[in-house]
């Protein structure tokens, strides 16, 4: 199956749940659609760069990486059979 014939075949089933609404639903239906494409912007790009400075801190690496590991605790308990 092709593209285009998987496009047309989603805008018929569209088109069929469509069929049944009234006019007023279908003129509203329109308005939002038409909204939607005028709002719609190119998405932002960000970049890693601009993350800087996003985490705080006056503890060095070293110190926050020690900090994480001697908070870790495994209770590892294995039952029995």
């Amino acid at each position: 199956m092709k593209v285009t014939d998987l496009k047309f075949n989603l805008i018929e089933s569209y088109l069929g749940l469509l069929r049944n609404l009234s006019p007023d639903s279908k003129l509203e239906l329109i308005s939002k659609l038409s909204d939607s494409l005028k709002g719609s912007k190119k998405p932002i790009n960000k970049s890693i760069g601009d993350l800087y400075g996003a985490f705080i801190s006056k503890k060095s690496a070293d110190e926050i990486i020690t900090f994480l590991k001697d908070s870790r605790h495994f209770n590892r308990k294995t039952e029995e059979f």
